[in-house]
């Protein structure tokens, strides 16, 4: 049980109130800017997303329902609650799981209470970390009662799912890349909205992806000796280990996470190709803007941040743009935008990870 608040209350494996003050206390400030300048970046946000929404479903010919999802755009606090909360709402059966073994063992409740906190730490930690590097996201598994909106605090979300834009991310890059401040916000828009898009004019993607990732965390293994093993494997040059996350794979969970890699390369390469295909009609410096962003992405940043990326993953994200990229354009180009939409009639005509590779395979078999 919690509370309204979303506080714990001993039983939760992770202290997700200390999650939030963790990452809030620690995240670093936004660019400067003034007050009157921070409402008109929200405000053109607000009007780029609706904007987007139109270019979006005319590029890709998907349509979607007429209620759709909101669009909240938010700081980098914002940001932080509204993923506590959809991070939470996802490993609930998981954490669940994990509290009634361990509320067994010997002193278990004190574990729980001491472990919990550690867990919600670290988390916190993170989260502010990945605050600051987050341009918009589209929120698959946002509950219904965790408003983020800087200007709507206090009202509901309407499920599911919801579309967040990190406002101080984005003019904090637009300045570094000396960027037309105003096409850059559209762009992201655009990249965004055709996430939206994607879950809302295919019912069933949300539940598919919902129900993988739930038999992925079904799998886990939580015998205390393995973990401790795997880590360890991991820390002295262990053979598979790319990040922390695959430390923990058994070998169901990795058929299940080369299945999610595909979908997640599918939708991320499909919002870059449809961003830049909209571009030149409505965003003037495009070329420019990919030019620059694609530097920014190659060149990196310091030692330490690079060994965050990798640990949690990021690299792996970054692979996600470029390989489902390369797969959109080449289906695009043998068999048209008709053809590619084949791609969304049902969870066995997504690409596995083979075919995101072999783009040809998939039309074979999409389109024989």
């Amino acid at each position: 049980m919690t509370s309204a608040s979303g506080s714990s209350n001993g039983t939760e494996m992770i202290d997700w109130d200390l999650a939030v003050a963790t990452a809030t206390r620690f995240v670093r400030p936004g660019p400067e800017v003034t007050r009157d300048e921070a409402r008109a970046a929200v405000a053109e946000l607000r009007e780029h997303a609706r904007e987007a929404e139109a270019h979006v479903r005319a590029y890709t010919r998907m349509g979607a329902p007429e209620s759709s999802t909101p669009v909240l755009v938010v700081d980098r606090p914002g940001w932080i609650k509204a993923n506590v909360a959809g991070f939470r709402t996802v490993i609930s059966p998981l954490t669940s799981r994990l509290a009634a073994r361990r509320a067994n063992l010997p002193g278990g409740a004190a574990m729980s209470a001491v472990g919990s906190k550690m867990t919600g730490v670290e988390l916190g930690l993170v989260l502010s970390f990945l605050s600051t590097k987050v341009l918009g996201q589209y929120e698959t598994f946002a509950p219904a009662d965790v408003p983020a909106d800087l200007s709507e605090m206090g009202k509901p979300a309407t499920p599911p799912g919801r579309l967040l834009l990190v406002a101080p991310n984005i003019v904090s890059v637009e300045r570094e890349l000396e960027v037309n401040p105003h096409d850059f916000r559209l762009w992201v828009c655009l990249h965004e909205e055709t996430h939206r898009t994607q879950f809302t004019a295919v019912p069933w993607l949300r539940d598919h992806i919902e129900g993988e990732i739930q038999a992925f965390l079904a799998e886990t293994e939580i015998d205390p000796a393995t973990l401790f093993e795997r880590l360890r494997e991991a820390v002295t040059g262990g053979p598979t280990a790319d990040n922390l996350v695959e430390v923990v794979q058994t070998p169901t969970q990795r058929e299940i996470l080369g299945r999610l890699t595909a979908v997640m390369s599918l939708l991320e390469g499909h919002a870059d190709v449809v961003m830049d295909g909209v571009g030149p009609q409505v965003v003037p410096s495009v070329a420019e803007i990919r030019e620059k962003f694609q530097q920014r992405r190659a060149k990196g940043a310091s030692r330490m941040d690079q060994l965050l990326r990798r640990l949690l993953g990021m690299d792996a994200k970054l692979r996600q743009y470029q390989d489902g990229a390369v797969f959109v354009n080449a289906v695009l180009d043998a068999v048209g935008m008709e053809g590619f939409n084949k791609v969304w009639t049902s969870p066995n005509t997504l690409p596995t990870k083979e075919e995101i590779h072999n783009p040809a395979a998939w039309v074979a078999r999409m389109h024989r």
